[in-house]
């Protein structure tokens, strides 16, 4: 009888032992105590799979799995191929700023990838994006990404210099300005718009985390001796771009043709340049005289200025009349 008893009492030791056990490892899975008040009333309970581990295609995983696949998809719409990669970047950035409830920041954008990028960043929910130039016809711009919520307000992420000293013998152009800010071993990335102001000098735009190293480091654009100094942005100093608009007739769309029209330069000429990597469609460099242009695209020539294709049309005798829009 008192064996019995002993092992009845054995067997229930046990299974207490074996209860507060599984209670203690539940509770280690559970969310820790805190002695803090703030701690949400609307907190959702854990739930943790009955095998484990748990199979790669469950939670976080099967989320992970669904964003990459939706990016995946928009990217398929972009239109123009060759900013893929940056576009897909944004995406992935957006979407871990969104998951994180914060915004992140891109560097200066061209504008073919600015375009593609808020295009496909409307389509996607819970995300924000918020592009900022430093002016209004900001061409270079940089976009703050994230959830909504953490870009109530426009973020200050651009900052303008004045660059001050006597062009009035030595004039310099835009790629002066930018070579020089280039040698002081800024990446083109952290530079925007670059705005010419003649014999004084020019402004420019960039990230505010460098501004005292420009205003350090650089003392000379081309010859002449610089001085820098930050400005507000509601000092910039901008007018609208001032062009002139032609017409001409081609035989093909191609860009050797539209841009010796448009540049009035000979065609073996500009041949020339786009094999001295000279000449860039959209701000990307070609290498073939054989590309073709369509309506919207921005052609930038060394030395000589930017060309914008203006609307296209067939003649009666199959040519194409061309609406050439030069940048003066």
């Amino acid at each position: 009888m008192c064996a019995r008893r002993v092992l009845a009492m054995g067997a229930m030791g046990t299974s207490v032992t074996t209860g507060l056990l599984i209670r203690r490892a539940f509770q280690s899975f559970s969310l820790p105590r805190t002695s803090s008040t703030n701690l949400s009333i609307h907190a959702a309970p854990c739930f943790f799979p009955l095998s484990w581990p748990p199979s790669r295609n469950s939670g976080i995983c099967q989320l992970a799995q669904a964003m990459k696949s939706e990016v995946s998809d928009l990217l398929k719409s972009v239109g123009d191929k060759s900013v893929v990669e940056e576009v897909k970047h944004i995406l992935d950035m957006s979407r871990r700023a969104s998951s994180r409830r914060e915004a992140l920041h891109t560097d200066f954008l061209t504008p073919p990838i600015l375009k593609e990028s808020m295009l496909l960043l409307e389509k996607l929910a819970d995300i924000k994006a918020v592009g900022q130039g430093g002016y209004p016809q900001a061409e270079r711009c940089r976009l703050s990404v994230g959830h909504p919520e953490a870009l109530m307000n426009d973020p200050d992420i651009i900052a303008a210099l004045s660059i001050t000293g006597n062009f009035a013998f030595q004039p310099c152009s835009h790629g002066d300005f930018l070579g020089s800010i280039l040698g002081t071993g800024i990446s083109r990335e952290k530079v925007g718009d670059i705005i010419l102001q003649g014999e004084k000098g020019a402004q420019i735009l960039t990230v505010p985390e460098l501004v005292d190293f420009i205003m350090s480091s650089l003392d000379k654009v081309g010859n002449v001796s610089v001085s820098c100094a930050r400005i507000p942005l509601l000092a910039l100093e901008y007018e609208p771009p001032r062009t002139r608009t032609f017409n001409t007739i081609e035989a093909s769309l191609r860009v050797d043709a539209l841009a010796s029209a448009g540049f009035k330069i000979s065609r073996s000429k500009l041949v020339d340049l786009i094999s001295n990597r000279d000449v860039r469609v959209n701000w990307t460099t070609i290498t073939k005289n054989n590309t073709i242009l369509k309506t919207g695209d921005i052609v930038s020539v060394s030395g000589k200025g930017r060309l914008k294709i203006g609307e296209i049309n067939s003649t009666k005798k199959g040519k194409f009349a061309v609406e050439l829009i030069r940048y003066l």
